[in-house]
């Protein structure tokens, strides 16, 4: 599909009749990383998943985008595929415009893994620790070789000088403002040990969402929703159960 002169890949599956599902991956990723979820979801919903301009099979944007340009891409997309209201799943970036929709447009549900609403002053080596993951957690040791391809000493689409400004801009927006304008149900996962968006600011998001609940995998990272994938599941079928 092509929208501002970008061509945006997307995949769909899943049961035609059901609630639309759109997952939304974090920064550097791709759709690989969301599928595992949506694989377990789709004989109730219909799953969507997009490669974010500058990612994947998508063509980078003409020039540095902002997370608002994302989001109103993402909202032309959606548009343009007829999805009305939908479940939002987003990690990390991802997470970050889903916030933006669902502040401003009707959302069924929104689920957040990992998503900044602000700029996080820690820094890890996010990188080096999603390969040594891969490594550890089974449902997503088929991903190693691809986290290798794009995580890499040498990540080509990042190092172009759009993509570096656009990763500039995209991390420094404080997103605070939408999060009292978020009504719908939500529910965020986070692992106690994500070192790139600690806990405390998922408690944050929590106090200034209206209907939201925080659930805390110990023990795992930046990751959770895939270290511990059964559980994430299990947790989004009883959530989704009444919009089925």
């Amino acid at each position: 599909m092509n929208i501002r002169d970008i061509y945006l890949n997307y995949v769909q599956y899943g049961n035609k009749e059901g609630k639309d599902i759109v997952l939304l991956h974090g920064w550097g990723q791709n759709i690989e990383m969301m599928d595992p979820i949506g694989r377990r979801l789709q004989d109730d919903f219909r799953i969507t998943i997009i490669d974010f301009p500058g990612f994947g099979k998508s063509s980078e944007p003409k020039e540095a985008y902002t997370i608002f340009d994302y989001y109103e891409l993402l909202d032309e997309f959606l548009n343009k595929l007829n999805i009305k209201n939908p479940i939002l799943i987003g990690h990390s970036f991802g997470g970050r415009v889903a916030m933006i929709y669902a502040g401003l447009k009707k959302t069924t549900r929104l689920i957040l893994f990992g998503a900044p609403f602000r700029r996080s002053n820690k820094k890890a080596d996010m990188k080096l620790k999603l390969l040594r993951l891969m490594k550890k957690v089974p449902v997503i040791k088929h991903l190693e070789g691809f986290a290798k391809k794009r995580m890499g000493s040498r990540d080509y689409r990042n190092a172009t000088p759009i993509m570096r400004q656009t990763l500039v801009n995209v991390v420094n927006d404080d997103l605070s403002e939408y999060l009292p304008k978020i009504k719908a149900s939500t529910i965020l996962i986070w692992g106690s040990n994500d070192t790139e968006v600690p806990v405390d600011e998922a408690k944050i998001i929590e106090s200034n969402i209206r209907d939201c609940g925080l659930i805390i995998y110990e023990g795992c990272t930046h990751y959770a929703y895939l270290e511990r994938i059964d559980q994430t599941v299990n947790i989004l079928n009883e959530f989704l159960k009444d919009v089925k």
